[in-house]
């Protein structure tokens, strides 16, 4: 299978998941105004599903390192497929939460809000779990992203009704306490050692695979769940997906499960040379990439009071400075 030979190379991979992981959420504000968001996520689960056979079958299948996709697939434990099940479910859950504070708040808010929570948490579970990497400059760097968060909420109050603003706070805030965990169950589903596939461990390739089941399955217990009692919008039933989805809107959102999934696969195999803690927090700098889609595309601050550009500005500085630090704790 392919692999990492560098840090370096794990990095870029990092901040392609950034990329990634930061910019699918515009598939659902492409395709919110014509149907409702658990709509959108039925055909976003799949394209995750579809990308994540395509990567086991392929880039997973390919070379002498590690163990071929199906090979590693049959060998699996009960304990590890358990593992990667256990991340998809928490993980969509999380998920769902956000991508209701997005239609509720927008992407400027909820993503630096949830996935910074979800990034701070996260680091810190998986450095516990395994050590990695220099804990002064990681920890500073996790530090500033907190900042960075606090600054976020304060400039969405200055935009926002106080209702909403504190669904839209409190709904970003459960995403991303639970966004924090999942990583860390897929992690301990993979074997330590990429290049030599421990007994009953998984590789990241069918590790994200079995994860996207979790995510999938799930879905057919909390996506109806949204589905019949939303946080907002209109009940919708599964009738509705079939009547008044067209070829376009299901290409929407599965191109957005696409477009997440090239994220989780490079961002587990750059593991194995950055180290989960790392991986996961660089991978998570996509709070940034999200609201600079909020900022200048959505534009979600367009009429916004005196002073709010100013938070924004420094939001974007201490996201920026804890990242660095992040990249730099492995050097």
């Amino acid at each position: 299978m392919f692999l990492v030979s560098s840090y370096l190379t794990a990095v870029i991979l990092c901040f392609i998941t950034m990329l990634c992981w930061g910019s699918w959420a515009n598939t659902q504000k492409m395709a919110s105004k014509e149907w409702g968001f658990p709509l959108f996520y039925w055909d976003y689960t799949i394209g995750i599903i579809l990308l994540s056979l395509v990567f086991g079958l392929t880039l997973g299948s390919t070379g002498d390192s590690g163990a071929p996709f199906m090979e590693n697939l049959n060998q699996s434990s009960v304990d590890a497929i358990g593992y990667a099940l256990l991340g998809g479910v928490i993980f969509n859950i999380a998920n769902l939460l956000l991508v209701a504070a997005i239609d509720i708040a927008g992407m400027a808010i909820a993503f630096p809000i949830g996935i910074g929570i979800a990034l701070v948490q996260g680091v810190l579970v998986n450095y516990i779990a395994v050590p990695d990497g220099n804990p002064t400059l990681l920890f500073i760097g996790v530090g500033l992203v907190t900042l960075a968060i606090v600054v976020d909420a304060i400039a969405y109050k200055k935009i926002s009704a106080q209702k909403s603003s504190t669904k839209g706070i409190l709904l970003s805030i459960c995403a991303g306490v639970l966004m924090g965990f999942f990583y860390r169950f897929v992690a301990a589903s993979m074997s330590e050692n990429f290049e030599v596939i421990a007994t009953g461990k998984l590789t990241p390739y069918t590790a994200t695979f079995i994860f996207a089941l979790g995510i999938f399955f799930s879905n057919f217990i909390f996506n109806t769940v949204f589905m019949y009692k939303p946080l907002s919008g209109a009940p919708v039933n599964y009738s509705d997906y079939f009547k008044k989805g067209n070829t376009k809107l299901h290409l929407i959102g599965i191109l957005g499960g696409v477009i997440w999934c090239i994220g989780m696969v490079l961002n587990t195999i750059a593991a194995g040379k950055a180290g989960y803690a790392i991986s996961y927090g660089l991978g998570q700098g996509a709070t940034m990439v999200a609201a600079l889609w909020g900022v200048f595309i959505w534009k979600e601050f367009k009429n916004a009071p005196k002073g709010t550009n100013s938070l924004i500005t420094l939001m974007f500085l201490l996201f920026l400075s804890g990242l660095t630090l992040i990249i730099l704790a492995k050097i």
